[in-house]
Order: structure tokens, then sequence, then C-alpha cells
């Protein structure tokens, strides 16, 4: 979804956009949705698998200048469920569950994403999080503002309409 975020903000506010540093990022996740039936607990091989897709990430970040190609609107909904929620979880986990959002909200094929994370019995939903489903809901209206110079697809700020549709949609609540 961070690509496609900056997709969106080269597109309708011409925002610099390097086609090779997200073609590398989308590479990775790419990569690693295909293969996530190789991520295991205590596997030398899947640590060096994801050693190896946070080094292209990195790549891909350090091209474009900025964190860009691998942070968007779902690192922006994970760091509004740190202030809103009394206990929030891991940012990974957190950006797990914004990344089925923000596609959803992209109208980009959020249901892989999602199934891969059950794949590694991550969370993907707001009782899984051990969040609640108002913080949830919250933090996608309140997300936009976190990094309001970033245009993501969250634009100015969604309505509380549109967050509860998303969230139930998705089966994130």
């Amino acid at each position: 979804s961070a690509v496609a975020d900056w997709m969106l903000a080269h597109r309708l506010k011409g925002e610099e956009y390097s086609n090779y540093a997200a073609a590398l990022s989308s590479q990775t996740a790419e990569m690693l949705v295909e293969n996530i039936d190789q991520i295991k607990p205590n596997m030398e091989e899947s640590a060096r698998f994801m050693l190896k897709a946070l080094v292209s990430s990195g790549i891909a970040m350090s091209i474009a200048g900025s964190s860009r190609p691998a942070s968007g609107s779902e690192h922006m909904f994970s760091h509004a469920l740190d202030m809103i929620a009394k206990k929030p979880a891991l940012h990974g986990m957190q950006c797990g569950v914004g990344t089925i959002l923000m596609l959803y909200l992209h109208g980009l094929d959020w249901r892989r994403v999602k199934d891969a994370l059950k794949v590694v019995h991550a969370p993907v939903t707001a009782k899984a999080l051990g969040v609640s489903k108002d913080e949830v809901l919250k933090a996608l209206t309140y997300a936009h503002k976190i990094r309001p110079e970033r245009y993501t697809i969250l634009g100015n700020g969604i309505s509380p309409k549109i967050a509860q549709k998303a969230a139930k949609d998705t089966g994130v609540i």
C-alpha cells in the first residue's frame, strides 16, 4: 500500500517518484506474499529470507531518498493506534492490519495480504491486535494527521462511515 500511496501522491500532488525504487519495493512485497509459507519460527532460512527483504526495502528507500517506497498510510494508521489505543500492539502487527485496510481503500487485493498474514499467524483483526473496534475506527479517521505533508489514500481524512465500512468489509472489526 505504501507504493500505491506514493504513486497517488505523484499523480495528484506532483510528488517526486522513482519507478525503480517503487518497482523494487513492490517486487519485495510480492516476493514475501508469494513465499509466505517459507517463513517459519526458528528456521535459519526464514531469517535469511526476511533479511533479504529488509535489505531490499532499505535499498529502495535509499534510491528514493525517503521512506516513501516502504512507509505510507499503513504506517500512519499504526502510529495513530499507538496514540489512541490503551494498549497498542507491536508496530509491524499494526502495519499488517493497516495494510489490509489501506489496500481496501485503494481498491487493491487486500484479501491476498490478509491470507498471507494468516499463514504466519499474524493478527488480521482488531481483537487479535488486542485493540477495540472504536480504537481502530478512531485511528483510521485520525491517521492522516500523523504526517500531513505526506499525501496518501487517506487524503485530508476519511469519514467515520467510510472507516467503519472499510473495517467491516475487511473483517478487521
